[in-house]
């Protein structure tokens, strides 16, 4: 009980009066009115106008709601970058419905467990994927229909029939609070089953907000993005982005990655932005095509998903200009943990360069580098970086397992090892799933890397630890060369004065290329199956095998 004048509660027994906000689905229709002639997408020789796509979206909603869709049902998609996906994404936002993407290069029973786990209502999948939509309708309990997306034989009817259909219907947007799920992103870590991250709609307008202002600040309807990656994941959130401004985003005509393409649209539409991964931004650096077509309308060519190399940002810094911008952060983050902008990417080394660093804390986030016990740890120590803030998820749907292990004091725990600088610069070290312990020694394969890539002859580089009955664990590397490369000894002999000999790897394989997940990451788990797969970590493992 209270007197009077005493408070009961952080806000003195006040209570907020509302956590209602903005459906997402509001910018679609803010582009309609203001932007209703300009293009909101483009993909080959079509384009939509933002009034046309508000208007399609409109009736995908109208079509899905006469399905019996509505706030929270989910809707799982499985589709390459194409409109009818671009326009799903809204339609699900706009009902209150929960958008459940997967990247299309997954296997059949990858994605009949995604609808199956995340409890999918609808289904609609692309054409090309028959195999997918049997194994969905096969072992999913809650689905009710599918649709299809573009060419083929399976399905209720096509989503271009359904929009069709309900050609000049408006729906209203559905009221949403703050903590109602907009997105299953699906992210699998290191092993194990995808888990879907429950991204919502007050998170997601703070994530978007928050890119504007710290990845494309200034963006405005005159710019225009390049996609050049799957929408299901992080090039999804950036296209919402870029959409929040109705600026138009540039879809690559096919699904392969044709750089000549790609640059040749960059110089027809006059691209501002494009979000990548430092293996694409390396791909695209090392083309010809970079010295062919005119780029200089870019302004921000970000990349994230994992740290850059040096050399390569060197490279990437000298063909573009001063444009790259690199963030940190994970997709239950949605990409919000720091920012290394323009201004502090430099060519030259030295104490402006900030080399190895993926920059400061986005705005509204902190960030802090903790031991095992959840103590912030000092300057310059290593241990895991976690992270508190709006852009943080509400956590993993239906897997309390995982989110106990995820959360600690409120602190999301990122899996990433580091460690900060006294004026705030944060250092990724590895995922802590990739240090390996050597002689009692904790090695951290990112340090080596960086070291192995400075051999000009060396394109790319994995380095991980392998079980070893005398040492524990010991490390090998596998490598891409330029042209003929160095011989391992010539390799091993390069990296004596570079680093300890306890840190030294104990064998160096040559790879023509290094295995990547569909997003162009080389996660070493495919590495290490590579391995595998060729016999050579039996070789490492026998008796008295040396480097």
């Amino acid at each position: 009980m209270t007197t009077s004048g005493e408070a009961s509660g952080p806000l003195g027994g006040l209570k907020p009066v509302s956590t209602r906000v903005m459906n997402l689905a509001h910018f679609l229709t803010r582009n309609g009115r203001r932007f209703a002639d300009r293009p909101g997408l483009i993909w080959g020789e079509r384009q939509w106008s933002w009034g046309r796509i508000d208007a399609a979206v409109h009736a995908l909603c109208a079509a899905l709601a006469a399905r019996g869709i509505g706030k929270g049902d989910r809707i799982l998609v499985h589709s390459k970058n194409c409109e009818e996906m671009f326009f799903s994404m809204f339609a699900a936002f706009r009902l209150g419905a929960v958008w459940v993407p997967t990247n299309f290069r997954l296997m059949p029973d990858e994605v009949a467990y995604l609808a199956t786990s995340s409890g999918a209502k609808g289904f609609l999948c692309h054409g090309d994927f028959p195999e997918h939509a049997v194994a969905v309708a096969k072992e999913s309990k809650a689905l009710q229909f599918t649709w299809r997306i573009g060419n083929g034989s399976f399905g209720e009817q096509t989503v271009g029939e359904a929009i069709a259909a309900h050609e000049g219907a408006r729906m209203p947007d559905a009221m949403v609070e703050r903590d109602d799920p907009c997105w299953f992103f699906f992210t699998s870590g290191t092993t194990g089953r995808s888990k879907a991250a429950v991204l919502t709609h007050g998170q997601m307008g703070f994530v978007i907000t928050n890119h504007l202002a710290d990845l494309v600040p200034g963006s405005t309807e005159k710019d225009a993005s390049l996609v050049v990656a799957p929408l299901s994941h992080g090039a999804g959130v950036h296209q919402l982005v870029l959409s929040a401004r109705g600026a138009p985003s540039i879809l690559l005509p096919t699904e392969r990655f044709d750089i000549d393409e790609a640059f040749r649209l960059v110089a027809k539409y006059r691209v501002t932005n494009i979000f990548t991964v430092p293996t694409i931004l390396k791909m695209l650096v090392e083309h010809p095509a970079v010295d062919q077509h005119d780029h200089s309308s870019l302004r921000h060519v970000i990349y994230a998903g994992a740290p850059m190399y040096r050399e390569d940002q060197k490279a990437a810094l000298k063909k573009l200009g001063k444009v790259l911008v690199q963030y940190f952060g994970l997709g239950e983050v949605t990409g919000n943990i720091t920012v290394l902008p323009p201004y502090l990417h430099e060519v030259e080394d030295g104490p402006q360069a900030r080399i190895g660093s993926c920059g400061v804390e986005r705005t509204g986030i902190q960030v802090q580098i903790q031991n095992d016990e959840g103590k912030e740890l000092a300057p310059f120590e290593t241990g895991e970086i976690c992270v508190i803030g709006p852009a943080v998820f509400a956590g993993y749907y239906e897997n309390p397992e995982a989110n106990a292990k995820s959360f600690r004091d409120g602190w999301f725990r990122t899996g990433d090892l580091g460690h900060m600088d006294e004026q705030g610069f944060v250092y990724i070290t590895g995922r802590a799933s990739d240090m390996y312990i050597s002689g009692g020694s904790n090695i951290y394969p990112r340090e080596i890397e960086e070291k192995i890539l400075t051999h000009p002859a060396i394109a790319e580089a994995a380095v991980l630890g392998v079980p070893d009955a005398v040492w524990g664990e010991i490390g090998i590397a596998v490598c891409v060369a330029r042209g003929t490369g160095p011989s391992e000894a010539e390799l091993a002999e390069y990296l004596g004065e570079k680093i300890p000999r306890y840190k030294m790897p104990k064998r160096f394989f040559f790879f023509e290329e290094l295995p990547k997940s569909g997003y162009g990451k080389v996660p070493k788990r495919l590495v290490r199956d590579e391995l595998e797969k060729r016999g050579l970590l039996d070789f490492v493992r026998a008796p008295g095998a040396q480097a």
